[in-house]
C-alpha cells in the first residue's frame, strides 16, 4: 500500500466531523459541546488528523481560532464526504425498509405551523416506524442543510433557485390579498393586483421566501416602485404581520393556508376577492438526486404530504 492509500484509510469521520465543528464555531468549548465529547478530546482528533495529512488545518492560540487556507479546502471536502457516508448509513436502514429508521424533514415558517400537525399524525399513521425529525428555517439554511446531508428533504415554497436539488411539486396554493375592514380595498370588489399600491404592501423580513413571491406577483412597473419607495414596515412572521395588518398600516399577501387555520380570528383583517389571474406559490418537497429514499420520498412520502393540503 503506498503512502497516498496509507493516509486515506487513516482518515476518520469523526475526526472531519470535529473539524466542521471548529470551523462553524470557531472555538473549541462550544465544537466540543456539538459534538458531545470533551475539549481535549477534539483538540486531539483534530491533532491527530492534521498528523495524518501532513498540514496545519486550524490556527489557534489563546485569543483566536482560525482556518488555514488548506483547512478552509479540507472543510469543502468533508462536508461531502460526511453528507455521502450519512447516505450511506441510510441506505442500509433502507435494505430492512425504507419506512423506518429517522428521517429528517425541515420546513419554512410560512408552512410549519398550519400544516406540521396534519403532516406530524399522517406519517405516525402512515408510517409508525418513521422517526420523524422536523427542523423550522428558512428556505436558504434548509437548502444548505439539505445539500451537507443535514436534513432529507424540505417542504419548501417554488419558484427559487434549486441547483443540483431534486423537486417533487405537491399542490398550487393561492396568495390572498388582506386589509383592515375600514380600509378603502376592502370596498370594492375585483381588485386587481396590479392596482394595488405597493407603498402599501406589507412584506416579510428578507430571508422568506414569500417576500419574493409576494414582489413577485406584481407587475414590473409595481416592483419598480417597491424596490425605490417600499412600506418602511417589515414582519418577522406572518402573525406580525396580521397585527401590523389590524393596525392599519397596510396590506399584505398571506398563504391561503394561513387564512384557513384561522389566523385572522378576532382581528378586523379581512380577505379581499381578488380580479384573476391570483397570485399563488407551489408547495413542493426537495431532496437530493443521491438520496437513498429517493424512491420512497416520490411513491410515499409525497402522497402523504399531498394529502395534508387544506381546504
Amino acid at each position: 500500500m503506498n503512502t497516498l492509500n496509507t493516509q486515506a484509510s487513516a482518515l476518520s469521520l469523526k475526526q472531519l466531523s470535529y473539524l466542521l465543528a471548529v470551523a462553524e464555531t470557531l472555538n473549541f468549548t462550544r465544537a466540543a459541546e456539538r459534538c458531545f465529547v470533551t475539549q481535549s478530546t477534539l483538540s486531539g482528533g483534530i491533532a491527530e488528523l492534521e498528523r495524518t495529512l501532513g498540514v496545519q488545518l486550524v490556527e489557534r492560540d489563546r485569543q483566536r481560532v482560525a482556518l488555514t487556507p488548506v483547512g478552509v479546502e479540507v472543510v469543502e471536502r468533508a462536508q461531502s464526504i460526511l453528507s455521502a457516508s450519512r447516505d450511506l448509513v441510510a441506505r442500509a436502514q433502507m435494505a430492512a425498509d425504507p419506512a423506518s429508521g429517522e428521517f429528517r424533514l425541515g420546513i419554512i415558517p410560512t408552512i410549519a405551523p398550519f400544516l406540521l400537525g396534519a403532516i406530524l399524525s399522517k406519517t405516525r399513521t402512515g408510517f409508525p416506524d418513521l422517526i420523524l425529525r422536523v427542523r423550522e428555517s428558512q428556505t436558504a439554511a434548509l437548502l444548505q442543510e439539505l445539500e451537507l446531508g443535514e436534513l432529507d428533504a424540505a417542504l419548501i415554497a417554488l419558484p427559487i433557485d434549486l441547483g443540483k436539488l431534486k423537486a417533487f411539486p405537491l399542490f398550487e396554493e393561492p396568495l390572498r390579498l388582506v386589509a383592515h375592514r375600514n380600509d378603502a380595498l376592502c370596498k370594492t370588489t375585483g381588485v386587481r393586483l396590479r392596482e394595488v399600491d405597493t407603498r402599501r404592501l406589507l412584506l416579510l423580513e428578507k430571508g422568506h421566501c414569500l417576500r419574493d413571491h409576494t414582489v413577485s406577483a406584481c407587475s414590473a412597473k409595481q416592483r419598480e416602485a417597491n424596490n425605490n419607495d417600499s412600506n418602511p414596515v417589515e414582519a418577522s412572521s406572518l402573525a406580525t404581520m396580521v397585527q401590523l395588518v389590524n393596525s392599519g398600516l397596510g396590506c399584505a399577501l398571506l398563504p391561503d393556508m394561513a387564512i384557513r387555520a384561522g389566523l385572522l380570528h378576532k382581528t378586523e383583517v379581512k380577505q379581499i376577492e381578488l380580479a384573476a389571474p391570483l397570485p399563488s406559490r407551489e408547495i413542493a418537497l426537495v431532496t437530493r438526486n443521491s438520496h437513498p429514499k429517493l424512491h420512497f420520498i416520490e411513491t410515499a412520502l409525497c402522497p402523504l404530504l399531498k394529502a395534508c393540503q387544506p381546504g
